[in-house]
């Protein structure tokens, strides 16, 4: 079924070439460096618009590693095509993200168990209510489990997917109030495709702001402090 719509306009990939498991990171040099230095045999499949993804094995499992970009039109392109044409059953999400509690710690880590958001994508779906997207409770837990197994701090939450950056609203200090732990821009598309397609997915995200606090990583600190989430979606991939 799929393999006739492959290549995709964005994935040059042949069907087959990537692995169930996709571990997706916004940046796609920082794909490109994680795939190079984690994985065994990495092949690269994709290099349209340099949104870098390869396959390779991690301790004998295959797992292919996907840039996916900024903002959730991006990631719903990707994460679609990935789903959809090329019968990927799990997607994990590693990247960055602002967190609203002034008791979490720069470098830990965030599981999004649901992700609010302020984009329009779900009108696509016609929904007659407000849709919550969370994660895939299995994917969910195992990250847990693999967090405490290598002893990294983490907290488990509801996230806030924004289309903005640069808000200047009082929309992430309300959201706080309600508990959700922080703000990154593409978890609840991804969390949206996923349910549409009967497929599992995971957001999780590396604390490198604290909006309450107004501390922040310095540049080199968040080249060098960034490996738990990944080694967390390896251990579950």
């Amino acid at each position: 079924m799929s393999k006739e719509q492959t290549p995709t306009p964005h994935i040059r990939a042949s069907y087959g070439e990537i692995a169930p498991t996709v571990i997706m990171a916004g940046d796609p040099l920082r794909a490109k460096f994680f795939a190079e230095t984690y994985l065994e045999n990495p092949v690269l499949y994709n290099d349209v618009r340099a949104m870098y993804g390869y396959t390779g094995t991690w301790k004998g499992k295959r797992v292919s590693i996907q840039g996916h970009g900024m903002g959730i039109p991006s990631i719903g392109i990707y994460s679609y095509e990935l789903f959809n044409f090329y019968d990927v059953e799990r997607i994990i999400r590693v990247g960055t993200c602002g967190t609203f509690d002034s008791e979490v710690q720069l470098g830990s880590l965030v599981m999004a168990e649901g992700a609010c958001t302020d984009s329009n994508y779900g009108i696509q779906y016609g929904f007659p209510c407000t849709f919550a997207p969370i994660a895939d409770f299995g994917l969910l837990r195992s990250a847990v489990e693999e967090a405490e197994r290598l002893g990294v701090s983490y907290k488990v939450g509801n996230v806030l997917s924004s289309d903005v950056f640069y808000d200047e609203s009082s929309t992430q200090k309300t959201l706080s109030r309600f508990g959700v732990l922080a703000v990154e821009m593409e978890v609840s598309a991804l969390y949206m495709n996923a349910a549409a397609a009967g497929k599992k997915a995971l957001g999780i995200l590396s604390v490198t702001d604290n909006i309450a606090t107004g501390e922040r990583l310095s540049a080199t600190d968040r080249q060098l402090k960034l490996n738990d989430m990944l080694e967390v979606a390896l251990g579950i991939a």
